[in-house]
């Protein structure tokens, strides 16, 4: 089965044809700015990229009732529409590209894989809130979790080359999040509701005390659109340092992009210690993401401090990685992976489970 993988960005539609053996038949990467697609370049795309036997589609949000991947029809799609309240920065896109791409293949079954579904397996005490019972049951408030499928392809991966069970996977990239992952089943994660809790990112703050928010709201007469605005487009490195890109923090010696790397590791190396606390344990961290894949610093000052956890880096293996690599350091308690993110990967899989 040739499987047309369709994953909308922040600003590009990316498209990937992969073949029966997951070969990358054709790939491409469309501008789309904003909830804006292109159909006709993605038509475009499509007639030269050869036959398409079936398209899946990352989708972010699935809500409560999503919980696997879904063979798409028009109740499904007013369906996805209705939860855009949940993910209004990332839905629309989403929805805009199955749009082009059904227009342009009418015929070929299309699946939408969520980013939420893998986290569907959170246990109770770590997908509720502590706010009151009235707004749980009214808005369906609980912690959802994100980067789903990048999760769940860096966890399969890690445990085919380790064999280990209790793994915590680390998607660093504009956006960043960790999952706790045990036999498979994500246990716990760092984003909740919606994607800015938990680490600092690009350009997202990640958790922030609540009370602080309310100050600013109620004394300082800040706007929730510029609260909003902030929050998800101005904070983060780009608060830190004057910059969203790593790579560009990391050739600064500068104090603010000093303490936007110190600021960064702290969070994410407390992170990593709290899912090993709900895995009761950690036999295997995985890296994945642009960040995660690229930045050896990161990678090195986040396993600092974690020795009590068994993790130790080898210094050269780790400034050497490239693709999938064991960076561990020879006799390390648990092992350090790199993993090249391949969403494309676990969305072709799970089209091929739901039209087997």
């Amino acid at each position: 089965m040739r499987v047309l993988v369709v994953n909308a960005g922040s600003s590009s539609l990316k498209l990937r044809l992969l073949g029966p053996a997951d070969e990358l038949l054709a790939e491409g990467d469309i501008p789309a700015p904003r909830a804006e697609v292109d159909s006709r370049a993605v038509a475009d795309w499509i007639a030269g990229a050869g036959t398409v036997d079936a398209v899946g589609h990352r989708v972010v949000h699935g809500g409560e009732r999503f919980r696997a991947a879904t063979r798409i029809d028009d109740g499904i799609v007013e369906a996805l529409r209705a939860l855009t309240a949940l993910a209004p920065l990332h839905q629309p896109k989403s929805l805009a590209a199955l749009t082009a791409v059904s227009a342009a293949l009418p015929h070929a079954p299309a699946v939408a894989c969520f980013d939420t579904a893998f986290h569907a397996t959170l246990p109770a005490a770590a997908a509720t809130y502590a706010v009151p019972a009235a707004w749980r049951e009214r808005w369906g408030l609980r912690r959802y979790g994100f980067h789903g499928l990048s999760h769940a392809y860096a966890s399969r991966r890690a445990a085919e080359l380790t064999g280990a069970r209790r793994i915590v996977t680390c998607h660093l990239g504009a956006g960043a999040s960790l999952a706790a992952v045990r036999d498979g089943r994500s246990v716990d994660t760092t984003m909740g509701f919606t994607p800015l809790e938990g680490l600092v990112m690009a350009t997202r703050s990640g958790s922030v005390d609540p009370g602080l928010l309310l100050w600013l709201l109620e004394r300082e007469d800040v706007g929730v659109g510029e609260m909003a605005e902030a929050l998800e487009h101005e904070s983060g490195l780009l608060a830190l340092a004057g910059t969203a890109d790593m790579r560009e923090v990391l050739t600064r010696t500068d104090e603010p992009a000093r303490l936007a790397l110190a600021v960064y590791c702290h969070r994410l190396r407390a992170g990593i210690a709290a899912m090993a606390a709900s895995l009761d344990g950690l036999e295997a961290i995985v890296f994945t993401g642009g960040v995660g894949e690229r930045a050896a610093t990161v990678r090195a000052m986040a396993a600092d401090g974690l020795g009590f956890l068994g993790v130790r880096i080898d210094a050269s293996r780790n400034e050497t990685a490239l693709g999938d690599a064991d960076v561990s350091a020879p006799g390390a308690g648990a092992r350090t992976l790199v993993v090249a993110a391949r969403e494309d990967l676990e969305i072709a899989a799970q089209v091929r489970a739901v039209l087997s």
